[in-house]
């Protein structure tokens, strides 16, 4: 069986052709074996939004925080994630505590993943 990082690294090459779904499919087995995987859970996360996944992006994003409740860019991502879902209250109150983290209002979720983010 091919390593982790191998798996991660497959999976990104599907969603930079913007197979979304195949690199969910990819991803989540890799988030599976290594939950506290920032990294591949945040690809999974942006994975599923633009898959439309949305119930799924939601439930990465929330990890996400809780994994890095620092991470202003994941309550963003959360944000609009719910607002995706029609849930404006909800996601006003992630936008308010990532505009307090310094975080800007996103249209698109973007990120920028280096192998050093994939060592827990």
């Amino acid at each position: 069986m091919t390593d982790i990082y191998e798996e991660f690294q497959r999976g990104r090459m599907f969603f930079d052709a913007k197979d979304y779904s195949s690199a969910a499919r990819i991803l989540a087995p890799v988030v599976a074996e290594d939950a506290a995987n920032r990294a591949a859970l945040e690809l999974l996360a942006r994975a599923y939004f633009h898959s439309a996944q949305l119930s799924r992006a939601e439930d990465a994003f929330r990890r996400l925080v809780e994994l890095d409740p620092g991470n202003g860019w994941a309550y963003e991502a959360l944000a609009r994630t719910l607002e995706r879902r029609s849930d404006g209250a909800g996601a006003a109150r992630f936008r308010k505590l990532a505009q307090a983290m310094g975080v800007g209002r996103a249209e698109e979720i973007e990120v920028s993943v280096t192998a050093a983010n994939l060592v827990g």
